[in-house]
């Protein structure tokens, strides 16, 4: 699977276009991502025909939720199932570095019937491997995104090769922030993963802000086809 990371209409309609398997919609790609808004989740499912998971994050300040915020979590992941998308991107922690799992549970219990992704805040924890491990509780959980930690991911491939064997065939780990089509052969290849999730590195000039380049994501496409097809 090559998830692609869209913040507009535009971005969605050129992923699908373009060789995008599946779409992460989000807001304030600047500030990691955020929850947008409903006209454009509404619009986005309407017009694509790729799964489309909906980021779940109401703030930019931690991954640590109040009590009010996970309210807000639950309504949210309500109106996007009322709006039929594919599913959702989650993830929190507590203030001492673990999974928040009252919380998590509280999320799961509305995102009945959702895919469920969660996300890069498992780079928060204390314990990368011990963190996939809680997380295999938990059935709903489809996959987790991450870069291995922190660093660049290239370097992190160890990590998330463990991280995939503690996930012992009940989650995927999908390899995401930093991914480049260079390095998309070693990361598939080291890790034994297949899930992969392509952010700025196939935008115009590598940027949050421009447009995505149908030309960089039909490269990655090609590429990623190649590799998975090779190790099929």
């Amino acid at each position: 699977m090559l998830e692609v990371i869209a913040t507009c209409i535009d971005d969605a309609l050129k992923i699908e276009a373009c060789g995008g398997q599946r779409i992460e919609l989000v807001s304030s790609l600047t500030e990691g991502g955020l929850t947008p808004s409903y006209a454009l989740i509404k619009n986005v499912v309407e017009k694509v025909t790729i799964p489309v998971n909906v980021m779940i994050r109401p703030h930019a300040k931690s991954f640590v939720y109040s009590k009010e915020d996970i309210e807000i979590m639950r309504e949210d992941i309500e109106i996007v199932k009322e709006l039929k998308a594919n599913g959702i991107v989650i993830g929190m922690i507590d203030e001492n570095g673990n999974i928040a799992e009252e919380n998590l549970e509280k999320l799961l219990e509305a995102a009945e019937g959702l895919d469920v992704t969660f996300h890069r805040a498992i780079e928060e924890t204390n314990d990368l491997v011990k963190s996939v491990k809680i997380l295999t509780k938990y059935p709903q959980i489809n996959r987790i995104l991450t870069s291995g930690g922190k660093g660049k991911i290239i370097d992190n491939l160890d990590v998330i090769r463990r991280m995939a064997e503690a996930g012992e065939g009940k989650l995927e780990i999908m390899a995401g922030g930093g991914m480049t089509k260079e390095i998309l052969r070693p990361v598939i290849e080291k890790t034994g993963i297949s899930e992969v999730h392509f952010g700025t590195a196939v935008r115009i000039n590598d940027s949050c802000t421009l447009d995505i380049s149908c030309e960089k994501l039909r490269e990655v496409a090609e590429e990623y086809t190649r590799i998975t097809s090779l190790n099929a």
